[in-house]
């Protein structure tokens, strides 16, 4: 009974087995914590709810009112000291391998959980066992794991079981989401996509997606991206034991018009994909400036900036900066466009603004761009001038 248990499974089965069970609570986690409690981007039907409840209860130890709190506070306060697990403030090290300790440490902020825990279960079930009760759940797993598979392979599955949350949501997404990938999406933050194909983590992997849309049920947006937990939200929704509410919008387009309110509006509701076509509007205006400089002693100094020219300015070092800087004293039309980036910008991040004063702004900012004879720059005024 110390190496098999009821089922009595060769190595290379339980190893499957563990795998699938895991992966349930990965499933768990993305489903339902992380996009329909945290960010209300789905419905869940109370028997789907329920059931991803009961097996976080029992796999995780989890609460539900607290996992929400402590993410929305994230997501609040992103790369700020008030973030619960910044990489960029604490260090990656720190959040990859002591993540779920900031977890811990956090939910212990009675602050925290009650400025950002509304609207989570809370009957009677939630009360009095899965919250007042939360360590008992493993030690059920534990039982169950030791009936099924034997006592040290039973004790084995569940201390992986336990391990696999805090390592790869709280370490891996929290920690390496925030410091090492591809970003598709000019976030506020530093959040990147792992990798394209959201599979191991239950998509999770794309986390810069995830900040810029939210709100979104659907964590990929490019053609080459794969969210396996948006398969099975589209499952459980085939099933009605789901209900989409949100996904990250897609552009539309009409001819180009006049500036106007529906202009601004779209401009504002699609800032993402305005951003990521003005970089390469951005890197049209460099292709065009370089090509005329072939022969000149600049070429070396404005290759120097291709890199920099999109990224946050905030974010670049002393001498990327002074390089920069420079660089772009020397070439008016690549001055122009860079800083025309940040007036842009500014219509999103200018809340105090009417929308009266905005328009005007864009008004001025599609006339500017027009007039500035840099092809580029016209070509991207035109296409905004299009967004529905």
């Amino acid at each position: 009974m110390l190496f098999s248990g009821y089922l009595d499974l060769s190595f290379w089965q339980i190893v499957a087995v563990t795998l699938v069970l895991t992966h349930i609570t990965i499933a768990g986690v993305t489903i339902f914590l992380h996009r329909c409690q945290a960010h209300r981007a789905l419905d869940l039907h109370p028997m789907a709810s329920h059931f991803f409840r009961l097996w976080l209860w029992l796999t995780t130890g989890m609460v539900t009112k607290e996992w929400a709190a402590i993410h929305r506070k994230h997501h609040a306060k992103c790369e700020t000291v008030d973030d619960p697990h910044s990489p960029q403030i604490l260090g990656l090290n720190k959040v990859l391998w002591l993540g779920v300790f900031l977890y811990v440490k956090e939910s212990f902020n009675p602050e925290t959980i009650e400025r950002y825990g509304h609207g989570t279960p809370d009957d009677w079930i939630e009360r009095n066992l899965y919250s007042s009760h939360s360590i008992l759940g493993l030690f059920l797993m534990g039982a169950i794991n030791i009936f099924l598979f034997g006592l040290v392979t039973g004790l084995v599955v569940l201390a992986v079981q336990i391990m696999w949350i805090p390592f790869w949501a709280a370490g891996v997404i929290n920690g390496i989401g925030h410091f090492w990938g591809y970003r598709s999406w000019q976030t506020s933050e530093a959040s990147t996509n792992i990798f394209p194909w959201g599979i191991w983590i239950g998509g999770e992997e794309l986390h810069n997606n995830h900040h810029a849309f939210a709100t979104s049920a659907k964590l990929s947006s490019k053609w080459y991206e794969f969210d396996i937990g948006w398969m099975y939200i589209c499952i459980l929704e085939m099933l009605g034991l789901a209900t989409v509410k949100k996904v990250a919008p897609k552009p539309k387009f009409t001819d180009a018009k006049p500036v106007d309110l529906d202009t601004l509006q779209a401009v504002i509701a699609n800032r993402y994909d305005v951003l990521a076509k003005y970089a390469k509007s951005l890197k049209a205006t460099y292709h065009d400036e370089l090509a005329k400089l072939k022969g000149r002693q600049e070429v070396a100094m404005i290759k120097g900036i291709k890199h920099s020219l999109n990224r946050d300015e905030q974010k670049l070092a002393d001498t990327e900066r002074a390089r920069l800087a420079l660089a772009l004293d020397k070439h008016q039309a690549l001055q122009t466009a860079y800083n025309m980036r940040s007036e842009l910008k500014s219509l999103w991040d200018r809340s105090h603004a009417s929308s009266e004063q905005l328009l005007k702004q864009l008004q001025d900012w599609c006339h500017r761009a027009e007039a500035s004879g840099i092809r580029p720059l016209q070509e991207f005024s035109f296409r905004l001038r299009c967004y529905a």
